[in-house]
């Protein structure tokens, strides 16, 4: 009878947390689709979140600040802040809730006092996107753009400019949009206008445009003024080439998603206050390793120093190599991708300098391709300037992870079972394994195991950068 008592108790706590955590996703999306506010629980996102994994995140908890989240309390912080007039701002409902039980305020009091430079009017221009290419990126840049699109309020994918386009192929971009082998099907729905040359994605008209000629592409002539190119094709490199995407009608700015020559290449959270608004008007976003690295390397060398060091990267394949032996302009990538681990070379030890001034000299790097589709670590062996045990290691980085303009950048793991698999479909480009980490015995030789989900993580990364440079970035509390 006991045993059936203390279940009975146990399936009604969690019936009436499931009923709760329901109702924060309620809140969640009435702030962010009516007052553009959006909210995510320890960098993790709540928009489209089931029940479960609402409180799952109160339990991930206990990994960032030592103690689970009451639902209760989390549901009653949403219900305030519904009250107030907080406008235009991206709040971590999980930090902010757990800041507010450690103090003596009430809900209305903590608020007042933790988000009052957030009230009012925030004025926000939203800013039009067209995406330059279709790939692997292009699409998931699409996914990400719509799903954080909302009422419109930032940015607002417009366009994909591609080389030609005609109804059949129109509707196999449909396809592949909707489904993807590695991230599975887009939550939404997808059709084909072939009149307009068109996918109408959650109601929203996306124009496929016939753009072989960049310098003279007219998006004008489809209402787009002022608009942000992202470019992924991988067909323009540096300053000269992207500049044609200014000679078309309706490009403001050009932000492209690899390492650019001639141009600022930004890992965002580390410096994208070098970008001058008024004078930059082409940017990259470097690429999905430097964006691994540099959060870690900047944590590291600021915290520690470091002497000199190493970087492997263990990357998974990419659609430059063959998928059976053949011909190739470079050695080994020719050798089947999916039946081989493929030494290579990679410039992201000496890409971090552009985004840390003096530390690439620092680095040597090489890379290896391994038959995964897309899951990739970086092994990171420094020397360090000062020495330091593990535990001070593990105390930075969590830190850094929960505070700080590094938040959304670095995930702080402690899983025992963390495998490549695990990290696809997470949002941060750095997630630092803590189980990996290794420091020798004089504290002066720290190894660091980095993984990235080098598609989607990136991709976010691209997307932040996006923000920043339109101008349209949130408000954020962290």
């Amino acid at each position: 009878m006991i045993a059936q008592n203390e279940y009975s108790q146990k399936v009604h706590a969690r019936i009436r947390a499931e009923r709760m955590a329901v109702d924060i996703i309620a809140y969640v999306h009435e702030l962010f689709y009516d007052r553009g506010v959006e909210i995510v629980m320890f960098r993790n996102k709540l928009i489209d979140c089931n029940a479960s994994e609402v409180l799952e995140l109160h339990q991930y908890a206990k990994t960032m600040v030592g103690k689970s989240i009451n639902v209760d309390d989390t549901l009653e912080m949403l219900s305030t802040l519904k009250k107030t007039a907080i406008e235009n701002a991206k709040l971590d409902i999980g930090r902010l809730t757990h800041e507010w039980t450690l103090s003596e305020d009430s809900a209305e009091e903590f608020i007042v006092n933790q988000l009052s430079g957030f009230f009012g009017k925030a004025s926000a221009t939203p800013r039009d996107v067209v995406l330059f290419g279709f790939g692997r990126i292009g699409r998931l840049l699409a996914r990400e753009l719509i799903a954080q699109e909302g009422s419109g309020r930032q940015l607002r994918l417009r366009a994909v400019a591609v080389r030609s386009v005609d109804v059949q192929s129109l509707h196999k971009r449909a396809s592949l949009l909707k489904i993807d082998s590695v991230h599975g099907a887009f939550p939404g729905t997808v059709t084909v206008d072939e009149k307009k040359l068109a996918l109408i994605v959650n109601g929203r008209p996306i124009y496929f445009i016939p753009t072989p000629d960049p310098t003279q592409a007219d998006y004008t002539a489809y209402g787009i003024n002022n608009a942000l190119l992202i470019d992924n094709s991988g067909a323009f490199r540096d300053k000269e080439a992207l500049s044609k995407h200014l000679e078309g009608k309706g490009v403001k700015k050009v932000l492209l998603t690899a390492p650019g020559k001639g141009i600022k290449n930004i890992v965002h959270g580390v410096n994208q206050w070098t970008i001058d608004q008024q004078s930059d008007a082409i940017i990259s976003a470097a690429s999905c390793t430097t964006n691994a690295i540099s959060p870690v390397l900047k944590v590291v060398n600021d915290t520690f120093g470091i002497e000199r060091g190493h970087l492997e990267t263990i990357h998974a394949y990419t659609n430059d190599q063959n998928l059976v032996d053949n011909m190739h302009k470079k050695y080994r990538r020719g050798r089947a991708a999916a039946l081989n681990m493929v030494i290579t070379e990679t410039g992201a030890g000496q890409a971090v300098d552009k985004c840390i001034p003096g530390l690439g000299a620092k680095l040597t790097s090489s890379a290896i391709r391994v038959p995964v589709p897309n899951g990739s670590l970086a092994i990171l062996n420094l020397q360090l300037i000062k020495g330091t045990n593990m535990e001070e290691v593990l105390d930075v980085f969590k830190e850094v992870a929960l505070n700080g303009p590094l938040v959304e950048q670095i995930h702080y793991n402690t899983s025992n079972e963390l495998v490549s698999s695990d990290i696809v479909g997470n949002p941060c480009p750095s997630i630092f394994d803590t189980n990996a980490t290794q420091l020798s015995a004089d504290g002066q030789s720290l190894t660091l195991y980095i993984w990235y989900d080098n598609e989607y993580g990136y991709s976010r990364q691209v997307v932040r950068l996006a923000k920043h440079f339109a101008e349209v970035r949130r408000q954020a509390y962290y």
